[in-house]
This record gives C-alpha cells, sequence and structure tokens, in this order.
C-alpha cells in the first residue's frame, strides 16, 4: 500500500511541474527573457548553462557573434557551426524586436576573459610579433 501511494504522490508531482513550463525554467533566466523563449519554445531545447539539445546560451555567447549574426542564426541556422548537435529549426515566426532582445542577453552571459580582458590578448600578440 505504501509503494502504491508513494508511486501515485511522485507521478501527481511529475504531472504538476510538467504542466507549467515556467516551473521548470532555471531560476537564471530573467523573467523577460522566460517570457520570451517560453513564447518561442527556445527553452525547450537551450538553457543560459546547461547544455540540452542544442548549446548553453553562455557557449553560444562565447563564439562572440554580434547581436545581429545571432538574430541571422535565430531565422537562418548554420548547423556546421555546431558539430555534435542536432540541426536547430529556423524560428522565422520571432519578430526581429524579439529576436534582437533575445540575442543582446546571450550576449551578456559571456564571462569569458577574452572579452574582458581585450588589451591582454592583444598585447600577446604583440609579444609574440
Amino acid at each position: 500500500m505504501k509503494k502504491i501511494l508513494g508511486i501515485l504522490i511522485a507521478s501527481a508531482s511529475l504531472a504538476v511541474a510538467s504542466i507549467d513550463v515556467k516551473a521548470q525554467a532555471p531560476s537564471d533566466i530573467p523573467a523577460e527573457m522566460n517570457t520570451l523563449m517560453t513564447k518561442y519554445t527556445c527553452i525547450a531545447c537551450h538553457r543560459p548553462n546547461q547544455r540540452l539539445v542544442g548549446p548553453a546560451y553562455a557557449d553560444v555567447a562565447k563564439k562572440k557573434y554580434s547581436n545581429e549574426e545571432i538574430v541571422n542564426l535565430i531565422y537562418n541556422p548554420i548547423p556546421s557551426h555546431w558539430p555534435g548537435y542536432p540541426p536547430m529549426a529556423a524560428m522565422k515566426q520571432v519578430p526581429k524586436e524579439d529576436a534582437m532582445k533575445l540575442a543582446v542577453w546571450i550576449n551578456s552571459l559571456d564571462d569569458s576573459p577574452a572579452k574582458k580582458g581585450g588589451a591582454t590578448k592583444a598585447k600577446s600578440k604583440s609579444k609574440k610579433a
């Protein structure tokens, strides 16, 4: 009897959690971005710092795409940029304004030293010359 009750409680909890996509979204996604990612189903494949079906947005940011390049890649994905991942579907239904908001946020996730220390990168090149 306890086993059946445990299974029922676990099943009910899983069902409730899966009803609301926002309940599944990580807390490190700002509310506005979570709304956009949910509306356009980005959240089904991407997370800020976790690989799912697609790359983590922090990994996208490390590629140093411009905001405009990210918007273009939302509309016209290039699978060869991300070997080891399934090809992303073109998301042409995303309005450009919303795509740009997502792109700006994605690029804000880059905390790699190269972006913050651009001068260091330049110095290391000049030392080699």
